[in-house]
């Protein structure tokens, strides 16, 4: 075996959960081998340098052997070598970390905090006064 279509390869070598996934991702331009964008019918040969476009971030990965049958996560490694830059690893942790640092006041689900000030300040029992509605002058 020479050759192996793309989206055969990145299902097998568990990249991607399904084949289909793997196929709509080279549809949708997320696939790239030297920088241009290819098609799930592309065939890959051994040394192809395969960057997938997963946001935030690009992995590349380097084809070490050819495979058109899903194997264990364990023999993964044979088949590819994980060649992604530093650099992107970094783009992603930043990502996760800005996250939680960056949200607006008042955007999204309210955190625990948010819920417990709500309740003190809307618990009935906190209210010491009472109204008195006789207007008797």
């Amino acid at each position: 075996m020479n050759e192996v279509r793309i989206d055969k390869w990145m299902w097998a070598t568990r990249i991607f959960k399904t084949r289909t996934i793997a196929a709509e991702a080279c549809k949708k331009g997320r696939i790239m081998i030297a920088g241009v964008n290819v098609k799930p019918s592309r065939m890959i040969k051994l040394g192809d340098v395969i960057q997938v476009r997963k946001p935030p971030i690009t992995f590349s990965f380097k084809v070490l052997g050819l495979t058109e049958r899903r194997m264990g996560a364990k023999l993964v490694p044979d088949y590819l070598e994980n060649v992604t830059t530093p650099d992107q690893y970094e783009l992603l942790e930043m990502n996760s970390i800005s996250g939680f640092i960056n949200r607006a006041k008042g955007l999204g689900r309210p955190t625990k905090k948010d819920r417990r000030e709500l309740e003190q300040f809307t618990d009935p029992d906190d209210f010491d006064f009472e109204f008195d509605f006789d207007t008797e002058d």
